[in-house]
């Protein structure tokens, strides 16, 4: 009978942590990894200048595009052709703007994707091809070369007397057309702690996060320095697996917070509340007054075959006056929830547009308790 009771109690106590484990699964749904950042590893942008040759009648006019043709001049003196005694006429030449990222660790070699934008008034970069372009770092520093056939993603076909144009012919994109050159130095493997930050920086997500790290190792190893930095020394048992022990800290799950916040973009009507977003007791009415005026003028004129009488334009208005009288003022009760904000709204008949000015107004009347931010 004993041992019955304690394989009893056995049992419960691995149900009771089983159901405990998925609640708080359930509840901590973010990775650590798709919330932070690790401090050091980023992308560097890149900027270069360059020509794409090979348009078909489609580049810049050279006659008013000066940089176009001295860029060209340049580059033909350095090939050993002389052109400054003539007039470059050609329309297949564009310069532009190569843009890209250098991501973290890039070794020589690596090839990376680049952008290209006309810088002049060329029409289209179609079957374009970008020539050897310098690309440059923050320093000033070349980083990578790019090169190769322009990819665009729309058209421009024109006649004499209509034109079509479909998305932006004058951008295009080169995959795998810039080579790193150079490799920006950083020992990541010789780091001493690692510091990890928030993309949304938050005091409580960043004590959960340095909570959840503690809890994993078993120590204290994790301190958070601020709402968006937390601080990692490394133990002494895993300087040399850094890379595999960031990936089990970057797997652990927590509960991002986030602050009572109504975003409203006017320009659009979009309107985003946070789950946070809570309201005092407030009233609320919404209504407007709607006056029509409609002209319907008639034609008076005297019966057929009358020695007297003329033709006369009778004017007539009527005019409708719309009070809304069926709309009704909504009381919202303490502490409703978001649903409850939204469905209380919608039973009034508000659209978006005149939804944003209720929710300024219940703001300045201080019972939204919550951050209005306006785009």
């Amino acid at each position: 009978m004993k041992n019955l009771l304690n394989y009893i109690n056995k049992w419960t106590a691995l149900v009771c942590g089983f159901v405990m484990f998925l609640s708080a699964s359930a509840a901590a749904n973010s990775r650590i990894k798709d919330i932070t950042d690790i401090e050091g590893v980023r992308d560097n942008p890149l900027i270069g200048y360059g020509l794409v040759v090979g348009l078909n009648g489609t580049g810049d006019n050279i006659s008013s595009m000066v940089f176009t043709e001295e860029s060209l001049i340049g580059m033909l003196e350095r090939l050993g052709v002389n052109t400054r005694d003539g007039k470059i006429k050609s329309k297949n030449i564009a310069a532009v703007m190569v843009t890209g990222n250098l991501p973290a660790f890039a070794r020589q070699g690596t090839k990376i994707d680049v952008m290209i934008s006309a810088l002049g008034d060329a029409k289209s970069l179609q079957g374009g091809v970008l020539l050897v372009t310098p690309m440059l770092g923050a320093d000033g520093e070349v980083y990578a070369i790019a090169q190769g056939a322009v990819a665009i993603g729309g058209f421009n076909a024109e006649g004499n007397g209509q034109s079509v144009v479909k998305a932006v012919p004058t951008s295009g994109r080169i995959s795998n057309g810039a080579i790193v050159e150079r490799e920006i130095p950083f020992n990541f493997a010789g780091q001493n702690n690692i510091r990890m930050t928030l993309r949304n920086p938050d005091f409580t997500t960043a004590s959960r996060v340095t909570s959840a790290i503690n809890s994993y190792m078993g120590n204290i190893c994790a301190k958070t320095l601020d709402s968006a930095t937390i601080q990692i020394n490394l133990p002494y048992t895993k300087k040399d697996q850094l890379v595999q022990f960031l990936t089990d800290i970057e797997q652990l799950r927590v509960e991002p917070d986030q602050q009572a916040k109504v975003i409203i973009d006017e320009k659009t009507g979009i309107i985003v509340i946070g789950e946070n977003v809570r309201i005092n007791p407030v009233a609320i009415a919404q209504g407007n007054l709607t006056i029509r005026v409609n002209e319907t003028p008639l034609v008076s004129q005297p019966a057929p075959f009358a020695m007297q009488g003329e033709t006369t334009i009778v004017p007539r208005t009527q005019i409708d006056v719309d009070e809304e009288k069926e709309n009704r003022m909504s009381v919202l009760k303490s502490g409703i929830s978001l649903q409850e904000l939204v469905d209380g709204l919608n039973a009034l008949g508000i659209g978006p547009r005149d939804m944003i000015s209720i929710l300024q107004a219940v703001k300045a009347a201080g019972a939204l308790q919550a951050e209005i931010e306006v785009m």
